[in-house]
């Protein structure tokens, strides 16, 4: 059953406005609310001095409603006492300053007189609440990584990273070997000699940033990990999940979900538009008051791969938020609008955030579903009409997406690291991947290395620079059709070029080497034909040695499209023209159907449902559809229009 839910802070508000806001959620059908993830300060106002007695009583309030909330472990914001009690714990940028206190994710994921406070509060609020009937679940922190906070340069953190580091090399000569560090005289007599890479006159070592970049996702995860313990052995029966975040890879987001009972993440469709470098001024405008219309659902993908089928979306946008660089208010509708695609990408439940806008503080702009004087704001309406129409969804179950995409954290990291063309960025090239699918009208599962591949008829593999083990044999026992991009196997597991050269291990499956790079400017495209039409490739353009036939040549005769079998590999990056006509001739020789789509409309299914969605500022007339029942709207869309039919030929 999909269900509605919201975020919100008794704390910020006199107890005698619980019940009433309790009755007025119950009233829209909220049927959860998240509470307590910012609350140390007052679960701790002083060291020892403890007061779980208000979270309880709200729990009670809630319960007498039907509402079940999710507790957040409040270790995303230490408080003052404690951080003056041990300043070392707080993390230190880049730079080596420290991230003072008077915000949030101020402390050092390594340090471990903090994760003993953590690990002390934790099990001090479960003894409190870790029982009560109304407790559904468990927030692990919040955001991680948020504000850039995945890494630390504290001397907590050095200490630990030459601990990993000796575990993972054993001795120091192996180390140096894998970094190769005789390159400059960078060679060490111990570990204890290792600093962190930051703060050098040129750039680090890469393979010594990419080892600490796993570092510290490492000790991300094992931080998550310690909560996670506890919380399994003092609140048993709870689920536990974490609230992941949009545009953020700074550290395996698959690493956290294998440990959590779902993923779920904060979706700010309009603050992602305004901030995200992928996007022109007029594409922006465009899309102002809704959103890119393939920038969320990736991440609804992206996450449901984290959470293994099981994922929420946290943190719903309601209205303007406060943190991008402009904060337009959405058309009316939308609110409803992302609820219902996030539904279709399989969500169990979408939560508002937040109930009631702050009158104080750093998020006064950020709307609520409720006015700071209590009032309902517009997204109330919505919210109550989305409660009506959920029904609908009830017995309908996510399949099998129609094209798998292969996305990959330490690809990212990799690319980052050593760029070699600063136009070249990871996240743009999958999103690019992504859209050109999405625009099809297909459905996109988002998988990492070790997924199980088989069963899909088209597999996308944006870039790769290191192939592990288990990716190789998952397309040795899939028969679908694969398409690589550039960077395959460029890299060694240590960041080395491989001794057979690039791409590595995939020589096995496409006999080819990539012998040189250009690394061009962007008004230096490569112009290549494809059928009828000349389109280009830019950025990054690889001079292969192979005996292969190219299907596809630039103007100077080398090769940009290569076949082996069912095994495809460009040689560049393909502009979004070219891109767009490799993957629509790819889906029509795998025989997969396509759907037409007006510019700016999107389509999803969701067991027999199918969804369309108008991200445009005007209506769009769709063409009617044979064997579909339509249940939620009609085939003219207006702006943040949604239709909802049921393919009759499907059963729930």
């Amino acid at each position: 059953m999909r269900s509605l839910g919201v975020c919100y802070y008794p704390e910020h508000w006199n107890d005698n406005r619980w019940p009433v806001d309790l009755r007025q959620m119950q009233s829209l059908g909220i049927r959860y609310v998240r509470v307590g993830e910012f609350a140390w300060s007052r679960f701790e106002p002083a060291p020892g001095k403890l007061n779980f007695g208000w979270l309880q009583h709200f729990l009670d309030l809630a319960g007498s409603e039907q509402i079940k909330v999710i507790v957040g472990t409040p270790t995303a914001t230490p408080p003052k006492w404690l951080v003056d009690s041990m300043p070392d714990m707080l993390a230190l940028d880049e730079n080596g300053l420290p991230l003072q206190f008077g915000s949030r994710r101020h402390y050092c994921f390594s340090h471990e007189g903090y994760r003993n406070e953590c690990r002390r509060i934790v099990i001090q609020l479960t003894e409190a609440v870790g029982n009560h009937p109304s407790l559904f679940g468990w927030q692990i922190d919040n955001e991680f990584g948020c504000h850039g906070t995945a890494l630390s340069y504290s001397t907590a953190a050095r200490g630990r990273f030459q601990q990993w580091l000796q575990k993972r090399y054993q001795d120091v000569v192996s180390l140096n070997e894998a970094w190769g560090n005789v390159f400059w005289s960078m060679e060490y007599r111990n570990f204890a000699e290792i600093e962190l890479p930051n703060r050098t006159p040129t750039d680090p070592n890469p393979a010594h940033r990419l080892d600490f970049q796993r570092f510290s996702s490492d000790m991300i995860v094992e931080f998550m990990q310690l909560q996670i313990e506890l919380l399994r052995r003092l609140s048993p029966g709870r689920l536990i999940t974490h609230n992941f975040m949009g545009q953020s890879t700074g550290f395996d987001h698959f690493a956290a979900g294998r440990e959590l009972d779902f993923a779920s993440w904060d979706m700010y469709p309009l603050g992602f538009l305004a901030s995200v470098p992928l996007f022109s001024d007029e594409h922006r405008l465009h899309y102002l008051r809704s959103g890119d219309p393939d920038y969320g659902s990736l991440h609804h993908d992206l996450y449901r791969a984290c959470g293994r089928g099981r994922w929420w979306i946290m943190e719903q946008q309601p209205g303007p938020v406060n943190w991008a660089p402009y904060n337009p208010a959405p058309f009316p509708g939308m609110v409803r609008f992302w609820a219902l695609e996030a539904f279709a990408h399989g969500a169990e439940v979408v939560s508002f955030f937040r109930w009631r806008q702050a009158p104080f503080a750093q998020e006064q702009h950020h709307a609520g579903l409720q006015l700071p004087n209590g009032e309902p704001d517009a997204g109330s309406a919505e919210v109550a009409q989305l409660s009506g129409e959920l029904p609908i969804l009830a017995d309908e179950k996510l399949g099998r997406g129609d094209v798998a995409l292969v996305f990959d954290y330490e690809a990212c990291w990799t690319i980052e690291i050593q760029p070699q063309s600063k136009q070249f960025t990871y996240p743009e090239e999958v999103f690019r991947f992504y859209r050109a699918i999405r625009q099809r009208g297909l459905d996109v599962d988002i998988v990492p290395q070790d997924a199980d591949l088989t069963g899909y008829r088209l597999i996308v593999v944006p870039s790769l620079p290191i192939v592990r083990p288990e990716f190789l044999e998952g397309l040795r026992r899939t028969s679908g059709t694969v398409l690589f991009g550039p960077r395959l196997g460029a890299k060694t597991e240590n960041f080395q070029i491989p001794a057979k050269l690039p791409p590595g291990p995939i020589q096995e499956l496409m006999p080819l080497r990539v012998i040189r790079v250009d690394s061009l400017p962007l008004f230096a495209p490569q112009k290549v034909r494809w059928g009828e039409r000349t389109y280009t490739a830019h950025k990054w353009i690889e001079h292969v040695d192979t005996d292969l036939e190219p299907i596809v040549r630039y103007e100077d005769g080398r090769g940009a499209l290569f076949r082996c079998e069912r095994f495809l590999y460009l040689t560049g990056l393909p502009d979004d023209q070219w891109l767009n006509a490799i993957i629509e001739t790819l889906i029509t020789e795998q025989k997969i159907s396509i759907t037409d789509l007006p510019l700016g409309v999107r389509t999803r299914c969701l067991g027999s449902l199918r969804f369309f969605f108008n991200y445009n500022p005007h209506p769009v007339q769709l063409e009617s559809i044979e064997d579909l029942e339509v249940l939620v709207g009609d085939y003219k869309l207006p702006p943040a229009g949604v239709l909802i039919g049921r393919d009759t030929r499907r059963t729930p």
